[in-house]
């Protein structure tokens, strides 16, 4: 029998099976734990972090709200550094987690910080 964890991984290694990131499209990776949230942009050809965002960096974590409300400013934050670095097309990695609530959260506040994907 298959733990919850082991069906999560399978998952994930299906995702990572059909998409990768360049530098010019970085992969957008969410991971997702009971407290917190934490996004980043991925080049796989390098295997280098180029920017990341959590629901725990100071100016986040400062703010009042729920947790799904937390993760649509942490993919503001991600889509702001995106922009600094001159990137606007990303592929989104959702991490074997189900497009819903948090995780959808995530990709609405980075298209609406001008991320496209």
């Amino acid at each position: 029998m298959n733990t919850k964890a082991e069906k999560k991984q399978k998952i994930r290694y299906r995702i990572r099976k059909k998409i990768s990131g360049s530098s010019a499209k970085p992969r957008l990776s969410v991971f997702r734990s009971n407290a917190d949230i934490y996004v980043q942009l991925i080049d796989d050809n390098e295997g280098k972090t180029l920017a990341s965002a959590s629901s725990r960096d100071k100016d986040i974590a400062a703010q009042k709200g729920t947790k799904s409300e937390k993760s649509k400013l942490v993919g503001a934050a991600i889509a702001r550094k995106a922009t600094e670095l001159g990137i606007s097309a990303v592929i989104f990695d959702r991490g074997g987690n189900l497009y819903h609530g948090r995780v959808k959260n995530v990709a609405e506040g980075a298209r609406e910080g001008g991320l496209q994907f």
